[in-house]
């Protein structure tokens, strides 16, 4: 298999965030797998190579560029058109476009969705994030009725619903960062997770939402938003609660009710396996066998289907809507 190089604007500092420790995980799989390596393209870290440095090799056709940093990838793609290149895709909606030479990864199947419609020659996969182990139920005594992280939480949830459930029952919101998050899940009887509002703001999609996941992998009920990716496994109802659901009174009345009752909504074991390192693993060998082979491909073809382009979808529309006259016309005759 060709070797993997993982561009990164950079690994510390201003980068750091949920969307780049995925990304630095999936590195750590495909190591399991094949030859890989993190490049960096913004700023220079030690031990680390540098983009622009490594262009100046005169043969990488053995390598693959794996491109994730969303609002990055329309400078990055021409820059890196004539190699191989796969864009590992988490949030959606950064509104450019990629041409079908570029396979894309995706980490949700709403994310999936998005790019198969948005670019219906491109192959496309599904690599979901991975939940590590420790994140499991421990079956501790649990101390925290309702925990929440401040991070991309909705107004609504810090002002309105946080403080009316202070005065209820034990409340514990975390705004730093935490050493223990599987102890902290194992100490919590529910997680609270409303990052609809934080999104809507980006402009982008919630690419995958991890810690809804991890707190349920953990034993928490969880009420949550179900925007983008929290889709691909939340189910409210039956192995969750959706948040903000019309009243303040209405969420604060099913939050004491679900600390009461001695029924669990709990995921399925069967669900968890699928985002377990082991299957990830299995998956991504697939995928990375598969897109080997569509580049020794291209190197000898050339792209020749016709892209979903807006003029192609105009030509289609004026060709359907003139289809229809000429068959009203030809009924009338």
């Amino acid at each position: 298999m060709r070797k993997l190089y993982f561009l990164l604007p950079g690994t510390d500092g201003k980068f750091a965030c949920g969307g780049l420790w995925a990304e630095l995980k999936t590195f750590n799989l495909a190591q399991d797998i094949c030859s890989a390596e993190v490049v960096t393209y913004r700023q220079r870290e030690k031990d680390k190579l540098f983009l622009d440095d490594l262009l100046q090799t005169k043969n990488l056709d053995d390598v693959i560029f794996v491109i994730s940093w969303g609002f990055d990838i329309a400078k990055l793609a021409p820059k890196l058109q004539k190699y191989n290149v796969v864009y590992h895709a988490h949030s959606a909606g950064y509104n450019f476009s990629l041409p079908s030479s570029i396979p894309i990864i995706t980490v949700s199947r709403n994310t999936m969705g998005y790019w198969g419609q948005k670019s219906p020659n491109n192959l496309i996969y599904y690599l979901p994030n991975q939940i590590a182990d420790e994140f499991t139920n421990l079956h501790l005594e649990r101390d925290i009725d309702v925990l929440v992280q401040a991070r991309k939480s909705s107004e609504y949830l810090i002002k309105q619903l946080i403080p009316a459930l202070k005065q209820k029952c034990k409340v514990f919101v975390v705004d730093s960062y935490i050493e223990d998050l599987p102890g902290l899940f194992n100490r919590a009887k529910i997680y609270l997770y409303d990052s609809a509002e934080y999104w809507a703001q980006q402009g982008v999609s919630e690419g995958f939402g991890l810690q809804p996941m991890e707190a349920l992998a953990c034993g928490c009920q969880v009420f949550s938003s179900v925007n983008g990716g929290l889709s691909d496994y939340l189910d409210p109802g039956f192995n969750c609660y959706k948040i903000a659901g019309y009243s303040l009174e209405y969420d604060v009345q099913r939050i004491l009710k679900t600390l009461s009752s001695p029924v669990s909504l709990t995921l399925p074991s069967e669900i968890l396996t699928e985002y377990r390192t082991e299957n990830i693993i299995k998956r991504f060998r697939v995928i990375l066998s598969d897109i080997n082979e569509f580049f020794d491909h291209k190197n000898h073809y050339s792209a020749n289907i016709q892209d979903l382009t807006q003029l192609r979808l105009t030509k289609l529309f004026i060709q359907r809507v003139y289809g229809k006259l000429k068959q009203k016309y030809s009924s009338r005759q």
